[in-house]
């Protein structure tokens, strides 16, 4: 099979869809991979590397297109990419299609079979390719969160730890999952005060057997959401529906009578965002103040850590990528049903019911599609 691997035109997003060795890995398998120039420049990987790996270089993202059976990305096709779709493509990368129409409109029209990292599965409810950037985003929450807190930024000048004989910031992650233990891990490691919401008294007594008594742990209602929200100096939002939209959590009510200077960090932007007031920033401009809170809301938060990002990423996607590139992306998905959930989109039918519903298509299920 022919591989293709675009360079990254998202603001400030300096991942890869593949890393050198992973293009080894590939080539080993006796399939061709054809890289964008300069495509891994942003984790360190220059095109001699990608070479002695066994790519073959091309000048621009359209060359890879024109000739590659899939694509390989890590973000959303931007709307220039989404026009070099056809349907004989593969595409497998992040998605993230409930809040975004127009991609899943341009995905749909292409024809092309799209395969989305965050919503395969591992057969026990997990999300294997998100886990891991879900991991980096949850750790990056509470140091943008802290950057947030200075007094320049907007923030009321609260160190996050504070110091002897001054209290520390207290934060407050809604969601016990992978994002929000990785934020309690950062937000502890730190001195902050830090407390957890969650529906699931399960996550709870996991996340208390593992951090023990530093950490508070809710029972998430709405009287307590908005109890612990309206005296936080910094909230992540880390809630998750797989597929699906973000549930909007805290209302623009209980964001204008937060403290003035407070933060919150949208963890789920990606999935539409779970605080009302949130809309999706860059890293370029990562932030804005809505009635004195600040507001950190990058769609590829994991982007600002390439490097990192990019090899835990490969480490996960790597096994699917072969799958796909040995057996075909038809073959491959109904010999695994975990990885079966992943496909979003086929030959212009929307297969992922929670898409389907967030956006009004008649839903599909992926099984019955791929053997129509």
């Amino acid at each position: 099979m022919r591989i293709g691997v675009p360079k990254e035109i998202k603001n400030h997003e300096y991942r890869v869809g593949l890393t050198p060795d992973s293009v080894m890995e590939v080539v080993a398998h006796g399939h061709e991979v054809y890289v964008e120039t300069n495509a891994g420049s942003g984790i360190g990987a220059e095109d001699a590397a990608y070479v002695a790996a066994g790519a073959k270089i091309c000048a621009t993202a359209k060359e890879v297109f024109d000739v590659a059976e899939m694509i390989v990305k890590v973000k959303e096709p931007q709307a220039v990419e989404r026009a070099m779709l056809r349907p004989d493509h593969t595409l497998f990368t992040y998605l993230h299609l409930a809040p975004d129409p127009e991609q899943t409109a341009d995905l749909v029209k292409s024809g092309a079979t799209c395969i989305a990292y965050e919503t395969v599965t591992d057969g026990r409810g997990g999300l294997p390719l998100l886990a891991p950037m879900s991991q980096v985003a949850g750790r990056l929450s509470i140091t943008a969160g802290a950057n947030a807190l200075q007094k320049a930024a907007g923030g009321s000048g609260i160190l996050v730890g504070g110091v002897p004989g001054v209290a520390p910031a207290k934060v407050v992650v809604i969601g016990g999952g992978v994002v929000g233990a990785h934020a309690i891990t950062m937000a502890l490691g730190l001195g902050a005060d830090v407390t957890v919401l969650d529906r699931n008294v399960d996550v709870l007594a996991g996340l208390s057997r593992t951090f023990g008594s530093g950490l508070r742990t809710v029972y998430s209602t709405k009287a307590a959401l908005e109890q612990y929200v309206l005296d936080a100096d910094i909230v992540v939002g880390a809630v998750l529906v797989a597929g699906a939209a973000a549930p909007k959590l805290v209302t623009a009510d209980m964001i204008r009578r937060m403290k003035n200077g407070s933060v919150v960090v949208d963890v789920a932007i990606d999935q539409g965002g779970c605080f009302e007031t949130s809309r999706a920033t860059t890293h370029a401009e990562p932030t804005y103040i809505v009635d004195g809170v600040v507001h950190y809301c990058v769609a590829n938060m994991p982007g600002a850590v390439p490097r990192t990002s990019t090899f835990a990423l490969n480490n996960v996607t790597l096994p699917y990528t072969l799958a796909l590139a040995d057996q075909g992306a038809k073959a491959a998905l109904l010999a695994n049903p975990a990885f079966l959930p992943g496909l979003n989109v086929y030959k212009g039918k929307v297969t992922c019911q929670a898409v389907a519903e967030a956006l009004g298509y008649d839903y599909v299920a992926p099984e019955a599609a791929l053997k129509a």
